[in-house]
């Protein structure tokens, strides 16, 4: 299988999970949709092209790439989530040491996350 193919089928795999995210709270969409223009600009010109100028999908990827910037929406959402994933590990009952790794690189993303610009949409 040509490796454009698997640049196509991880750009719309993750195009499918930014669109769940946008449906369900505890899917982050910002992630998925720089994935998806990641693997689109490497297989189809077409595809990166529609994804970028999506009215829906397309700013967080331009806010990404023109400021860094995540905005207060996404930030509020990651931070949901990664907390929600920590207390789902502390329910199953994960290890004392598994959790405190868990909860190490979750603070360190959580950190990352919180530490970029809101964005241009923030400053009107």
């Amino acid at each position: 299988m040509p490796v454009r193919i698997l640049w196509i089928i991880l750009g719309f795999l993750s195009t499918a999970f930014a669109i769940a995210g946008v449906l369900l709270p505890l899917v982050p969409t910002t992630p998925f949709l720089l994935l998806a223009a990641f693997a689109f600009a490497r297989s189809s010109p077409r595809l990166h092209s529609w994804l970028v100028t999506h009215p829906h999908l397309g700013p967080p990827i331009t806010d990404w790439r023109s400021h860094g910037a995540i905005s207060r929406r996404a930030k509020t959402a990651a931070v949901v989530v990664m907390t929600a994933t920590l207390a789902l590990g502390a329910a199953m009952g994960l290890s004392g040491m598994l959790l405190l790794v868990q909860a190490a690189v979750l603070c360190a993303a959580a950190a990352f996350v919180l530490t970029r610009p809101d964005g241009p949409s923030a400053k009107e």
